[in-house]
């Protein structure tokens, strides 16, 4: 099985972007968290962050017969973008929305998600972890 792993803007700056919120660890070491869980269970995973909504969405288009399932953090782009939901609706591969915060407790804006409507499941406010509850569920449900 093969996951596509996509951050949106401003996750690079994990460890530096308010660590009251976000946490002290950096994007690299969610990165080798997200690798290692997924080494350790037999999955193969791509990880891809961008701070463009068109590279976001030209990622998407590219997963086409290559990837089985999608964690997508957009980030702001969770609660602005059309573009990146049509994207997962023209693919049509399994997808999990990801945020590291609880955004249901944030700004009223964050109350926005275009993606949710698409996705199979959202989880928020389990830090890193998130992603990789969002791996377990994509393997666990595969071929539903």
């Amino acid at each position: 099985m093969k996951i596509l792993v996509i951050n949106g803007p401003n996750l690079n700056m994990l460890g530096i972007r308010e660590p009251d919120i976000y946490g002290s660890d950096t994007y690299e070491g969610l990165c080798r968290l997200i690798s290692e869980h997924a080494e350790k269970i037999g999955v193969e995973t791509e990880i891809f962050q961008s701070n463009h909504e068109g590279c976001i969405v030209d990622k998407i288009q590219e997963a086409i017969n290559k990837t089985d399932g999608i964690v997508i953090n957009p980030a702001a782009y969770t609660h602005t973008s059309v573009a990146i939901l049509d994207a997962l609706k023209a693919v049509n591969i399994p997808a999990v929305e990801v945020h590291i915060s609880d955004v249901s407790q944030r700004e009223d804006f964050r109350q926005i998600s275009f993606v949710r409507s698409y996705c199979k499941k959202t989880i928020a406010g389990h830090g890193f972890l998130g992603y990789l509850e969002a791996i377990d569920y994509l393997v666990k449900t595969a071929g539903e």
